[in-house]
């Protein structure tokens, strides 16, 4: 069996995610089975596998692998969750939470994008449920969630998102101003008494491009 110049540097950011403090086995794994290369453009492939995010078109980025390997780890994904994740991209969030055996639901606001991550998933052999809308409004039909994570920055917690979580689900989500977020991970449960209790942990800073829409930022400008 032939290795690719692609699977030893995949191999290699493995080992710098494990050294930046990456600890859940599952999702090193998830990573090192995913083919980023396929979820950037030809040109950008040569830098797949640096630890940097990379445009994707429509002023989107594809998130630093860090970044996705932090916020996949502290959503604990168990096999069967069901997943939403907000803001597609294109496709490679998605991807990696499939690799973990979730059922993943996926909305991207941007229409090219939403085709272009459709096509490349499929091409890829990943079954994911796909829509193209605000994605701060959550997808309220195959609510609840098990998890729930968001790949834009926001200025605060989506009341809609909160609603379709599941008792015990979590939120992932990026909160702060338009230069740096803090990660909350928001786990929702319920008291003896049924009465629902939202507990927040928050992470360390991280810069992602706005969440836009109804409970988000306005526009692409963060206004």
């Amino acid at each position: 069996m032939s290795v690719s110049l692609q699977d030893f540097q995949r191999k290699d950011l493995i080992k710098k995610l494990i050294e930046s403090g990456i600890k859940d086995r599952r999702v090193l794994d998830a990573m090192n089975t995913v083919k980023r290369e396929l979820f950037v453009s030809p040109e950008l492939r040569r830098f797949a596998y640096e630890n940097n995010a990379l445009p994707i078109g429509s002023s989107q980025t594809i998130s630093q692998p860090y970044t996705v390997a932090f916020m996949t780890e502290i959503l604990k994904v168990e096999t069967g969750d069901k997943i939403l994740e907000i803001g597609t991209g294109s496709g490679y969030q998605a991807a990696v939470l499939c690799e973990l055996g979730a059922d993943v639901y996926s909305v991207e606001r941007i229409e090219q994008l939403y085709k272009e991550a459709g096509s490349i998933l499929k091409k890829a052999n990943y079954k994911v449920s796909l829509k193209c809308s605000d994605g701060t409004k959550g997808w309220k039909d195959n609510a609840p969630y098990d998890g729930i994570i968001v790949t834009a920055g926001s200025p605060g917690l989506p009341e809609a998102l909160l609603k379709q979580l599941g008792d015990g689900g979590r939120l992932v989500i990026p909160v702060g101003d338009r230069n740096t977020q803090e990660i909350w991970c928001v786990t929702r449960t319920k008291d003896k008494n049924g009465k629902e209790i939202f507990t927040t942990e928050k992470y360390q800073y991280f810069k992602f491009v706005p969440l836009i829409g109804e409970e988000g930022w306005e526009n692409a400008d963060g206004r």
